[in-house]
């Protein structure tokens, strides 16, 4: 600095006449420091003339204030004009040249909550089309009459995971894929599922029955018990005979299929120490099913490989001797609804309840059924097919839509539709790309092997890549079964999709006389179509493992679900009946909606997903623990002390609030011209999902580690449990356990909402 200033005063033929420095002055009322910068004549005047800051001017010793006084000559002056007015010429280049550049950089309108009007054009790197000409483009390339050929060449009756058929349909996809134009590859896994050996067996009275539907991952082996009479063998259920004082200590559990899952069936039973489970399609509720359909399933209370829980199962890894904690001690086994009305017509015991059905008896204790299960334990070699049609701005972003391309048989409804309403959307959105489309973000479109025996690839490869597809995947879209009816539309989805998806279904028609919009043509009531997340689909391990936000759909009857699932008469012609021959039609219509969503994710400079309604969800829980907290605290003061506060809860509820309501303002106050503003806000949105699982848990012990949509004693919903359980002195109630769960899932809030807030200065630290 003083070279420079020394050059300056050549030019102009004199010496620097004043500096400048920096006074740090400490704000005492507030938390902020405040720089002021004076120049030495303000020096001079503060210290009133007596000479003590002479020593801070560089020149004071060397030359008197009249010598650069005497140097401004009015050659001096004319040089020190010219100088000034080539100084501002080069400031109003540059000035122009700055405003042009952010001219052409791209545009970035206001996404975050979705508002009427036209999206403004990008020019740039990616020039992006109007929204509305984007939904028009792809309503071009998505053609019904496509739909028939594809159904026709991926329908197969024999393609369970692992199989030949499998790979065949595997490297059809892949084909389909490169022939689009896709960067392509796959990902292979080496599994461990159970298959059939032999027979599975069921003695009752003397009478032996050979059974060739099975459910995998069920504990192999021969158990004998009596018979108990469970309805759908749910919790409430077993709560009923509990009450009842009936012993179910060694039993074998009858119960009928629907309502809940078959491994939530048996992880039930097997609470209540039953020996045995047995599963069949009442005809009530299968009515369409024969009376000796044979019946196919899993019974494992998680996804994936069951002996590699949080790994992934790839080839010659070494894994620790341990199995996943869902994996159920107790034998399972599907019988047809033939046999199971034989057996409950034999039953003694005491009453059935009256709302439970017309048979009367529970089961007596000499009521004995031999179970014999020989399921027999396999590796196979599965493989994942993806193709990616890359993004133009955030590449390394992207939406993953997939869909399931094993089955038990045919498997029509639950693999074919879904496969190829994924190639359609894959081939349209791939022409759209050469007719001008360029979407800022990747779409990856993935087929999946092994998911009858629970989501098994789709969950290896999240296991596989987790530490970066948490960063980088920012929603997932499941196809699996989304053709099954036609008479009713139900929503599986992570609440922050929830604004986006009602936009959909505001936007996109039924192809019908009147073209009215799917929210109109299935009641106008959104929160009427929304029902929980299963674990059984694939979405749910996205969402509750992962941290990403999924969600899953399906076309359905309005009042039962598809009956043909897990079966061999899961058929082209048993879909047709259920939807009057107009398959390719609510096949279309699944791939607009689906393909709407996708697209407005990596058509849109801001990420469409709500943080709002996590607000609510979570303001929810806070309120029902608070009461049930004061509550327990009245009846019970000696195990739950008044020591025990809510106000660190409701202060991490609090952080939330405001965090994302910052973060709406933040959108509100920037320059969203600016690209990379845009990512560090698109950023800040993805990490709310992942920042909702608890860091505190183990992902091998408790996989689903979301606090609010996942299983296991760190959620609110188990915190809400647990006090229940402490109020009526349950033997598994444990204050000192409760009290540390409180804890955890306190700071897992907080830490959701420290992400959102960005950087390290914006968090708020009133907690």
């Amino acid at each position: 600095m003083d070279q420079a200033r020394s050059t300056i005063s050549k030019i102009f033929n004199g010496e620097p006449h004043s500096y400048t420095r920096f006074n740090l002055t400490q704000n005492m009322e507030g938390d902020n420091s405040q720089v002021e910068m004076k120049l030495s004549s303000d020096m001079d005047e503060e210290v009133g003339g007596n000479g003590t800051a002479d020593h801070l001017n560089h020149n004071s010793r060397s030359k008197p204030y009249v010598t650069q006084r005497n140097g401004r000559t009015p050659r001096n002056l004319c040089f020190m004009a010219v100088a000034t007015l080539l100084i501002f010429i080069i400031g109003y280049l540059i000035g122009f040249l700055v405003h042009r550049k952010k001219d052409m950089a791209p545009a970035c309108p206001h996404t975050f909550i979705p508002k009427p009007g036209p999206v403004v054009i990008e020019r740039g790197a990616a020039p992006v089309m109007e929204w509305d000409s984007v939904k028009k483009l792809y309503a071009e390339k998505l053609k019904m009459s496509n739909f028939d050929a594809t159904f026709r060449t991926f329908a197969s009756d024999s393609h369970r995971a692992g199989s030949p058929g499998d790979d065949e349909l595997g490297n059809k996809v892949i084909r389909k894929f490169k022939e689009y134009g896709m960067d392509t590859w796959t990902d292979e896994h080496f599994v461990k599922v159970q298959e059939l050996s032999g027979a599975n067996k069921v003695t009752f009275n003397g009478e032996k029955v050979d059974l060739y539907g099975f459910l995998s991952y069920s504990a192999p082996g021969t158990a004998t018990g009596a018979v108990l009479y469970a309805h759908y063998g749910r919790e409430t259920d077993f709560s009923a005979l509990r009450d009842k004082n009936i012993p179910m200590n060694g039993r074998v559990m009858l119960v009928r299929a629907g309502l809940n899952s078959f491994a939530e069936k048996v992880a039930n039973a097997a609470k209540a120490n039953a020996s045995a489970v047995l599963i069949y399609a009442d005809q009530s509720d299968y009515n369409s099913l024969g009376s000796s359909t044979e019946i196919f399933g899993h019974v494992h209370l998680g996804s994936g490989d069951p002996y590699t829980p949080g790994f992934p199962s790839f080839n010659h890894t070494q894994f620790p001797p341990i199995e996943s904690s869902g994996l159920p001690r107790i034998l399972a086994q599907t019988i047809s609804s033939e046999l199971a009305m034989k057996i409950l017509r034999q039953l003694g015991g005491p009453e059935m309840p009256r709302h439970w059905g017309t048979i009367a008896k529970l089961g007596g204790e000499t009521d004995m059924i031999t179970v014999q299960v020989n399921n027999l334990l396999t590796e196979k070699k599965i493989t994942n097919v993806f193709g990616v049609i890359k993004g133009f701005v955030d590449a390394d972003r992207y939406v993953v839509i997939g869909a399931q391309r094993d089955a038990w048989g045919p498997g029509f409804a639950k693999s074919t539709v879904g496969t190829s309403v994924l190639l359609e959307m894959a081939r349209s959105i791939s022409e759209m790309k050469n007719s001008g489309f360029k979407p800022r973000r990747s779409i990856v479109f993935a087929s999946w092997s092994a998911g009858e025996y629970g989501s098994v690839g789709a969950t290896e490869w999240l296991e596989g890549y987790l530490s970066s597809l948490s960063m980088k995947a920012f929603t997932y879209v499941d196809l699996n079964g989304v053709v099954t009816g036609q008479n009713g539309l139900k929503i599986s989805a992570s609440p922050l999709l929830h604004t986006l998806i009602l936009d959909a279904l505001k936007e996109v028609k039924r192809p019908t006389r009147d073209a009215t919009s799917l929210l109109a043509q299935y009641g106008g009531n959104f929160d009427s179509l929304l029902e929980p997340m299963n674990m059984d689909s694939a979405a749910y391990p996205f969402l509750a493992f992962s941290g990403i936000p999924a969600m899953s759909f399906r076309f359905t009857s309005e009042h039962l679900s598809y009956p043909y699932f897990g079966t061999m008469l899961d058929s082209p012609q048993k879909l047709q009946s259920t939807t009057s021959n107009q398959v390719a039609q609510f096949a279309e219509v699944a791939a607009r909606f689906a393909g709407h969503i996708a697209l407005r994710l990596v058509h849109d400079h801001l990420l469409q997903l709500d943080l709002q309604k996590y607000t609510r969800i979570i303001r929810s829980k806070v309120f029902q623990i608070n009461g049930k907290v004061a509550e327990v605290q009245r009846l019970r003061p000696q195990v739950l002390p008044k020591g025990l506060t809510m106000q660190w809860l409701m202060s991490a509820s609090g952080s939330y609030s405001r965090a994302s309501a910052n973060l709406a303002t933040d959108i509100q106050n920037s320059d969203l011209e600016d690209v990379e503003m845009c990512r560090i806000i698109n950023d800040r949105i993805m990490a709310v999902e992942r920042n909702m699982l608890s860091p505190y848990v183990s992902p091998r012990e408790n996989p689903f580690r979301h606090i609010l949509l996942g299983s296991g004693p760190q959620t609110l919903g188990a915190l809400i449990d647990h006090l229940e359980a402490i109020r009526i002195d349950r033997p598994e109630a444990d204050a000192d356990v409760f009290r540390n769960q409180f804890a955890l899932a306190t700071w897992t809030i907080q830490g959701c909402a420290n992400s959102i807030a960005g950087d390290i200065w914006a968090l708020d630290n009133e907690i």
